[in-house]
């Protein structure tokens, strides 16, 4: 039995190498290309990820979740981060789970239907744009979404829209620092930031190292983070990767 579910995770997981390696991503916006990357890969990708994005439990650990407040999780894919805050989901009165990716959102809607979540609502939408009712928002995170988004900066500012004065952004994702960091964070070396860039530019993840610094410009910085994770199947690399907590200001 051990040996049939190592064999089985060894095929899940060349599976998945093989789309995020050789896969020809097709579309002509970014949503279709979105699903051309994730469809062949969504019952997959919760077990591979796990060992590849870092820092989500600890995002989610750090953040405070008030009690019948507002949470929208930006690129929520597959839903997993709603299992991330335990029994605090319920204390929650609405959750939006929003993403671009068909085939994610259908992962996320078996995860609310199958827990029975009243409070939780999947949501296709585009980042830039998703609206509610403005600055009511208690939490927005963006968890390894801000990388896959091409106009980062309009999801930040919707961010901002969205949340009320004092409300808190979270973001946790890849990173690469710039040549001249601001003082207090870090430095990387000349291979980190000109590697991973292109490493994971063709799966259209697109390390920058302007995310970290907007974030701090627009917004009061509670927790910062930056550290490096493992990366499977390769013991010895290490990516660089931040978790970010703001405050938007009051």
């Amino acid at each position: 039995m051990p040996l049939l579910s190592t064999a089985t995770k060894v095929c899940r997981d060349l599976k998945i190498l093989y789309h995020l390696t050789l896969s020809h991503v097709r579309g002509a916006s970014h949503g279709e290309r979105l699903e051309s990357f994730y469809a062949r890969q969504a019952g997959g990708y919760d077990a591979f990820r796990a060992r590849l994005l870092h820092g989500r439990q600890e995002l989610i650990d750090v953040l405070t979740f008030p009690d019948r407040g507002t949470w929208i999780d930006i690129g929520a894919g597959t839903g997993e981060n709603a299992e991330r805050l335990g029994p605090r989901l319920m204390s929650l009165q609405q959750v939006f789970q929003v993403d671009l990716c068909p085939s994610l959102l259908k992962v996320a809607q078996q995860r609310v239907a199958r827990h029975g979540w009243t409070n939780v609502q999947p949501v296709h939408a585009d980042a830039t744009t998703f609206a509610c009712q403005p600055a009511s928002v208690d939490v927005v995170t963006f968890s390894y979404s801000l990388t896959m988004i091409p106009a980062w900066f309009a999801a930040i500012e919707n961010a901002v829209r969205l949340l009320k004065p004092g409300g808190v952004i979270g973001v946790v994702d890849f990173y690469v620092s710039r040549k001249f960091p601001t003082d207090g964070n870090r430095c990387h070396n000349w291979p980190t930031c000109a590697f991973w860039p292109l490493w994971f530019a063709s799966d259209n993840v697109h390390l920058s190292a302007d995310h970290l610094p907007y974030l701090q410009h627009r917004f009061e910085q509670l927790d910062l983070r930056e550290q490096r994770g493992t990366v499977p199947y390769l013991p010895l690399v290490r990516v660089p990767y931040y978790v970010f907590v703001g405050r938007k200001p009051s």
